[in-house]
């Protein structure tokens, strides 16, 4: 299999169920090369939502064991996004990753302050890294 002329290597996790992450994003292209890579490469089960107010409605409903939130959406962006989840019931507990373009140290470690944020990712991700780097990171928790 190749994305963006590189060829993926596959990771089976054997017995497992996939973990759930809710993923929102507004850029369609950055979208469907993370999809690919963490349903394809890291097995996980993903749900896509184009924005912040898509992802809180389908919050309730798939029951993500993680949030992957892009900083900059239009109309309610990632941290909005995320503080309203934490409103909403199982919402206050579920570990949540920051994905942004603003890769200044003083962003990040903003954006580190919110409640259950355990990392953020710098964008443009490394798709061969992107799977490992989410477990590393939702293993803080």
């Amino acid at each position: 299999m190749y994305a963006l002329g590189i060829k993926l290597r596959r990771k089976v996790c054997h017995g497992r169920r996939p973990k759930k992450i809710l993923y929102a994003e507004d850029n369609a292209d950055i979208a469907k090369v993370c999809l690919m890579t963490l349903e394809k490469l890291g097995k996980f089960e993903v749900l896509h939502c184009p924005d912040g107010f898509d992802a809180l409605e389908n919050f309730p409903k798939f029951s993500p064991q993680l949030l992957l939130l892009d900083v900059m959406m239009p109309g309610m962006d990632g941290p909005e996004t995320l503080q309203k989840i934490r409103t909403l019931p199982n919402g206050e507990h579920v570990p949540a990753i920051f994905i942004t373009a603003k890769a200044q140290n003083s962003e990040q470690e903003e954006y580190m302050t919110f409640d259950g944020v355990v990392g953020v990712i710098v964008k443009p991700f490394n798709p061969m890294t992107l799977c490992d780097e989410m477990r590393t990171l939702w293993g803080k928790t």
